[in-house]
């Protein structure tokens, strides 16, 4: 067990556990049916917070770095979804984890609806916080932002790209707005900057997934959206209503794309009524 470098004015102690030739660290706390929150694209600790509100008292909270953050395995090749799929599903194995809840936002929603089609006998639920916009409508407008990223990212440092892709999502003082939901977060986003860039990026603009992978899903969805995070994502609501019938749908008043910084009670709130009407 160790320390994690970078998650300053915090505590916390991961373990380590070994899958297909990497180490993941990951965290758990509580007890009771098992939570996986599945980490998303650059900030290791996002979903941090929602993990640790009183909503979620009565569940056994499992948090993971995926490789290439924090204190997990360096990236070795190119990245893909279906891996970051592989390794969650590996790391339940490992840690005695048979059926789980299991939670991602953004790419890590990416990850977690692929995990559920190769993987039902493992996920019990899913739980989608906003998915990347990389089948819809506007997918082209998407995939060219993301593309201008990666070019960016090329002609300058790491560093440059990341304020300046920051500085665009959340505004100059993104290093302060970061560190106010997840203390240590600018410091870890700093130094992972190149996973996000060279390995995730890449990995979300090559994902295959469709409505007939869609259908291999059957367990309980429940999709949780804000009335604030423009016509991207409100064409991802749409798109996974329509691929996913079974799924519940809530969308959280004033919420944005960063939902689960800004309204984490209001979420595990509905979490945690889901997964009762849905226990294990």
């Amino acid at each position: 067990m160790l320390p994690v470098e970078g998650l300053a004015r915090r505590e916390v102690v991961l373990e380590r556990a070994r899958i297909d030739g990497a180490e993941l660290e990951y965290e758990v706390s509580g007890s009771g049916e098992p939570v996986v929150f599945v980490q998303t694209a650059l900030t290791a600790d996002e979903l941090l917070p929602l993990a640790k509100e009183s909503a979620l008292e009565g569940y056994r909270r499992i948090l993971y770095h995926r490789r290439g953050y924090a204190g997990s395995s360096p990236i070795d090749g190119p990245g893909s979804i279906t891996r970051d799929a592989a390794d969650c599903r590996a790391l339940l194995a490992a840690i005695g984890v048979e059926r789980a809840h299991i939670v991602g936002l953004s790419y890590s929603g990416a990850v977690a609806l692929q995990l559920a089609a190769e993987a039902p006998d493992c996920t019990h639920s899913l739980i989608l916080l906003e998915p990347p916009p990389v089948h819809t409508p506007s997918a082209p407008e998407f995939r060219a932002a993301n593309d201008r990223l990666i070019h960016r990212r090329q002609d300058a440092t790491p560093a440059a790209a990341l304020d300046e892709f920051l500085t665009l999502v959340i505004g100059a003082g993104w290093r302060e707005t970061v560190e106010a939901h997840v203390p240590g977060s600018a410091q870890q986003m700093e130094r992972d900057v190149v996973t996000f860039f060279d390995t995730d990026l890449p990995a979300l603009l090559d994902w295959q997934f469709g409505s007939e992978v869609a259908r291999r899903i059957t367990c309980p969805v429940l999709y949780l959206g804000g009335t604030e995070s423009g016509p991207w994502f409100a064409e991802v609501r749409e798109l996974f209503l329509n691929w996913l019938p079974q799924a519940e749908d809530i969308v959280i008043d004033g919420a944005d794309h960063l939902l689960a910084d800004t309204h984490p009670a209001e979420i595990a709130e509905a979490m945690a009524a889901f997964m009762r009407r849905y226990p294990i």
